[in-house]
């Protein structure tokens, strides 16, 4: 039965598919595909030992049967994400490659566009055509999809291919991706408006010509910076990813030595390479000693897996050979990097003033780790919502049919080996925005900023 509805699931989109999907894969290579990202899970993902191994080795059994039986390239490639989702890590996913990936839309439905948020626990509409104002009102929430609750149809149809480390980011990323479909995918939709007015349409998804959407989309820089009142300098840096960004803030620093208070904005920034972030931060810092996080990553000697078969909890007690050995046969093993702080020394001289850090649930990676290398600051508090929870080296590989994956196999902790993988970096001053706000177009995470560093400005 467990199957069957797998099946019907799996292959659902395909009755309202008009044009051929690309079939290019094999049964063979897609068993190959399959196998490959299972093994890699087993040899290299850093968290294994918080998977139900009797469930992941059962699911794969049973996808070598239904990967062969997949009928296009398509969706194979969803089985595998599926499968990949139920790692719950958002550095280990499955990526489809291009030919796959031009044929899926989320917002253009031909004549209507829209895009969505999770706001308030909901589905809520945050951009939308200019023309159509007055059918799809910002705020406007759905609230069914093919005859479900949105929250049910979210949590059947949409959550169990999404790879995240903590369930608030599932959900958001099932919300953003509600309707993500195949050219030609139907859906029956349910909206309610801000005013309590409800309406249904139904929607296939086909190219939109209309490009005059409301709010507009906007290019955003790598960092961007601006004045408050009192001197209160606002910094978004918005990506760790290109190292361009130090040289922009290089050109930045003679101005911001003006600021009486810094706000540090970090809602948008996921990710990038750890270096380029803490290259700004050291001009923040109270001293020239940096703290990081520390790592870990497994470590398999197939000798300790072969001995660590006959060994059993209790041979453990006074034996670290066999401590080793069990640990290794039971993939739990880890090699723990050095940790030593990061002494650094600037030419230029810092700007240690109150600083306001703005969080939220897409602040992730690279920039997770500039919050655990600001964590012991005083002056420095963070204010928002929780981070995105997941950061790591991945692992990157080729499956089959240009279908692409990678496998986190590093573990980050706090220094003092307290976790933020799987439950986020918490704010000093939580601050979630709610439908209202959103629908007003307030800022209420930059509101609070602005009043804490009011008060803490001497």
């Amino acid at each position: 039965m467990r199957n069957q509805l797998l099946a019907v699931l799996l292959f659902a989109s395909l009755a309202a598919h008009a044009q051929p999907l690309p079939n290019t894969i094999s049964a063979a290579d897609k068993v190959y595909g399959l196998s490959k990202f299972w093994q890699e899970v087993n040899y290299n993902f850093v968290y294994l030992d918080k998977v139900d191994r009797r469930m992941w080795d059962s699911t794969y059994r049973a996808y070598i049967t239904q990967v062969q039986a997949t009928p296009n390239d398509y969706e194979y490639y969803r089985l595998l994400q599926r499968f990949c989702a139920l790692l719950n890590d958002g550095h280990t996913n499955v990526f489809a490659p291009g030919s796959i990936g031009s044929l899926m839309y989320g917002k253009m439905f031909g004549k209507y566009w829209f895009g969505l948020e999770y706001i308030d626990g909901k589905a809520i509409i945050n951009r939308r055509l200019k023309s159509q104002a007055e059918l799809f009102p910002i705020g406007t929430e759905v609230i069914a999809v093919n005859g479900l609750p949105t929250e049910r149809y979210m949590r059947d149809s949409v959550e169990p291919y999404i790879s995240s480390s903590t369930d608030y980011v599932r959900k958001r990323l099932a919300a953003q991706n509600l309707l993500y479909g195949l050219i030609g995918t139907s859906y029956d939709v349910t909206f309610r408006k801000p005013d309590g007015n409800e309406f249904s349409l139904h929607l296939t998804h086909e190219r939109t010509a209309d490009t005059a959407f409301f709010p507009a989309f906007v290019n955003t820089p790598l960092l961007e910076l601006k004045w408050y009142p009192g001197q209160v300098a606002y910094l978004s840096l918005n990506s760790f990813g290109n190292p361009a960004i130090d040289s922009i803030f290089d050109t930045k620093l003679p101005e911001l030595y003006d600021a009486k208070a810094l706000i540090i904005d970090l809602r948008n920034n996921g990710g990038g390479s750890t270096g380029v972030g803490t290259y700004i931060l050291r001009y923040f810092m109270q001293d020239s000693v940096m703290q990081h996080s520390r790592y870990f990553t497994r470590e398999h000697r197939a000798a300790f897996k072969a001995w660590g078969k006959y060994v059993t909890p209790k041979d453990t007690l006074n034996s670290e050979w066999n401590k080793r050995s069990y640990r290794t046969f039971n993939d739990n093993y880890y090699y723990a990097f050095d940790y030593a702080p990061d002494t650094f020394r600037l030419a230029a001289k810092r700007l240690v003033v109150p600083t306001a850090i703005l969080v939220g649930n897409n602040t992730a990676s690279a920039a997770e780790d500039f919050l655990i290398s600001a964590a012991n600051q005083p002056h420095m508090k963070r204010i928002g919502d929780r981070s995105f929870g997941s950061t790591g080296q991945p692992f990157q590989f080729d499956l089959v049919g240009g279908i692409t994956a990678r496998v986190c196999t590093k573990k980050d902790t706090y220094p003092d080996g307290s976790p933020f993988v799987g439950v986020g970096v918490v704010p000093h001053i939580e601050v979630i925005p709610t439908v209202r706000d959103f629908i007003s177009q307030k800022d209420p995470v930059l509101e609070k900023a602005l009043v804490y560093l009011k008060g803490e400005i001497k």
